[in-house]
């Protein structure tokens, strides 16, 4: 199927980027209230993908994304409950954790979404670009070309490459990987905001997200974290239908294992976010 681009040309002020909503409606409902205060329209905040996942209120996550008027791209989570598909599409080792446990949230997401959740979910584009303090902008889930890839600050920059040659853009902004981190190299750019659905494995309950920001004429950008509700939401989860590892690691800020990680970013477990 061919890539459906959306481009939303030349934007200023404030734009706010946050992926991975997975269903954590008290997460998204901070995120809202976030923007609100912040006078950023919701047309200027862009999500990553995987709007629904590990947690609890995967329709009513959808619902208030849809009221909100947020802009979001296709994560793998939205494309395999397109497809109608039997699995989530995360790239999981077969046999891992993380792929057991993807075998009872991503039924319970699917059992529980709407035809019009789902019929909203398909309609978003695979990538959105647009030109932002004189650099282009593309919105990526994983990779350009793989949208379950998982890329990391420690993952090789020729990797990273890649994907700026084939978009032909200045800044990346990506999701997936779960963990915030930008890098600047060859006046290129890759954002990774994080994920509001879980917490980033670093010790915290809080999630979080950036902003860029055009002052001066030059493209400038901040990553921030937020507390919200958690314990709603991890109370939820323990319903005997999802995992209880994750609802644990919703307030204990570790995930369950590392096994996704590269070394440098699973030597990081529990020790805080490194910029």
């Amino acid at each position: 199927m061919d890539k459906k681009i959306k481009n939303i040309g030349s934007i200023s002020g404030k734009v706010l980027l946050f992926g991975g909503v997975y269903s954590n409606l008290q997460a998204l409902e901070k995120l809202k209230s976030i923007a609100e205060n912040l006078n950023i329209s919701p047309e200027n905040c862009i999500c990553t993908g995987d709007i629904v996942g590990y947690c609890a209120q995967p329709e009513e996550t959808v619902q208030l994304f849809k009221l909100w008027g947020a802009q979001s791209i296709l994560g793998n989570v939205e494309i395999q409950l397109r497809e109608g598909a039997q699995d989530c599409g995360c790239d999981f080792r077969e046999g891992s954790r993380c792929d057991g446990f993807s075998q009872l949230w991503y039924p319970y997401a699917q059992s529980k979404l709407s035809k019009s959740s789902i019929g909203f979910m398909a309609g978003l584009p695979n990538h959105i670009q647009f030109d932002y303090a004189g650099e282009k902008v593309v919105v990526l889930h994983g990779g350009y070309e793989n949208v379950s890839e998982f890329i990391f600050k420690s993952t090789p920059w020729e990797r990273k490459l890649i994907n700026f040659e084939t978009t032909q853009s200045d800044v990346i902004v990506a999701g997936h990987c779960g963990i915030p981190f930008h890098q600047t190299k060859d006046a290129k750019t890759w954002i990774n905001p994080g994920v509001i659905g879980l917490p980033a494995n670093d010790g915290e309950p809080h999630v979080w997200y950036a902003i860029l920001n055009d002052d001066g004429g030059k493209l400038g950008f901040e990553h921030f974290s937020f507390d919200y509700n958690h314990k709603l939401t991890s109370k939820l989860m323990q319903n005997g239908l999802l995992p209880e590892e994750y609802s644990r690691t919703i307030i204990t800020g570790i995930w369950d294992n590392t096994e996704i990680l590269p070394p440098v970013e699973s030597g990081l477990q529990g020790f805080g976010i490194q910029w």
